[in-house]
């Protein structure tokens, strides 16, 4: 499930709303997607949310940058893409 979200986020950068505010949300894909990187930063405020998510043979690992991991799953699972 958590991959899932995670590649529902447009490569690029897309706009989405999570508890009601609207984030620009950047995602690079690396080595050949196995490798994901997603930036978002509210627009007109000034949280952010950035994780890195890995892809192997055997497992999947989400590594958060320098915030709590329950901050990460909590965006992943609750933002709402905006078109």
């Amino acid at each position: 499930m958590l991959s899932e979200r995670i590649k529902a986020i447009p490569l690029g950068y897309s706009c989405v709303l999570f508890q009601n505010k609207k984030y620009g949300v950047t995602r690079s894909n690396f080595n050949k997607g196995k490798s994901i990187k997603v930036y978002a930063e509210e627009l007109g405020g000034n949280d952010f949310i950035s994780f890195n998510f890995y892809i192997t043979d055997k497992t999947e690992q989400l590594k958060p940058c320098e915030m709590p991991h329950a901050k990460v799953i909590n965006f992943i699972n609750n933002f709402h893409l905006l078109e």
